[in-house]
């Protein structure tokens, strides 16, 4: 199977700061903190009994690879259950069923109490953490968060793949003018369809629960549930404006525009930008 440019992704335990933000944080690198989470209850507490006791007749919305396809599902969740049969369906099971966006801050707010903000950036957003979870063999598309934020990404159930690209490798992941989306398959590379991914160079790395993956703003990322679990994302503004700007200009009219399109012509729209991500320099 044709390979990839990938490196692997450090690992540190004890940083400070200082050595974080001069050497991950400014230069826009990850890294995986192995201790980051090490005195979070959540890890201690946060089972699967754990939420289908305590919450487990919420209803939640959960989403299939129909997400980012063309059509009337796009960006849509494809139906709801309590949670108590969703946690029973990831972890038992191997249908494509995940959830994201999972916003504790409107969900559960006091599981918010059960996590520590790290210490190692400034600017968390506390109205903004976020939850995903995934049956095994569940596959996030590669893709870049939409507002440009720094992501520190903590599971807490359960091993997953990441791989990693910098924003700047959008020409030969073949992004889709107005999202954020590439449609590459970074485990079975097709150069054939896509040569330019052949110079994409970028990272990859097992994340096991309770290492926190630091995704600085506008990296691409696809990840793969090696084992079925769930995880926590806490979100910091990027330290740069223009990085800001984008952010603000996806979401409030790239996005959009998108959205608009999809459901008024969606086959249309989907290969017009799929002739634009091949025709791109």
């Amino acid at each position: 199977m044709t390979s990839l440019d990938l490196a692997a992704i450090p690992r540190v335990a004890n940083i400070t700061r200082r050595d974080f933000q001069n050497s991950y944080l400014d230069p826009l690198r990850p890294v995986i903190v192995q201790d980051l989470a090490a005195s979070w209850p959540a890890l201690k507490t946060w089972s699967p009994e754990f939420f289908k006791e305590r919450y487990g007749r919420k209803t939640v919305k959960v989403y299939n690879a129909g997400f980012a396809a063309p059509g009337q599902t796009y960006m849509s969740n494809v139906k709801t259950l309590s949670l108590r049969d969703y946690i029973d369906v990831i972890m038992t099971t191997s249908a494509d069923l995940r959830m994201f966006l999972y916003n504790l801050k409107t969900e559960i707010p006091e599981l918010i109490e059960d996590i520590r903000f790290p210490p190692l950036a400034s600017g968390f957003s506390k109205n903004f953490v976020f939850m995903f979870f995934g049956c095994k063999g569940s596959v996030t598309q590669m893709h870049f968060d939409i507002d440009m934020a720094h992501v520190f990404h903590t599971p807490i159930c359960g091993r997953k793949t990441v791989t990693l690209f910098p924003y700047e490798e959008a020409s030969n992941l073949y992004k889709h003018p107005f999202t954020c989306r590439s449609y590459v398959d970074v485990e079975a590379p097709d150069l054939d369809k896509f040569p330019r991914l052949a110079n994409a160079k970028g990272y990859r790395a097992v994340l096991e629960p309770g290492e926190t993956l630091f995704i600085p703003g506008g990296y691409w990322h696809h990840i793969v549930y090696d084992e079925p679990g769930y995880a926590v994302s806490l979100r910091c503004s990027h330290q740069s404006y223009s990085a800001r700007l984008l952010g603000y200009l996806c979401l409030g009219v790239l996005s959009p525009i998108d959205r608009i399109m999809n459901k008024f012509s969606p086959d249309w729209w989907f290969h017009w930008k799929e002739r634009k991500a091949h025709s791109a320099p």
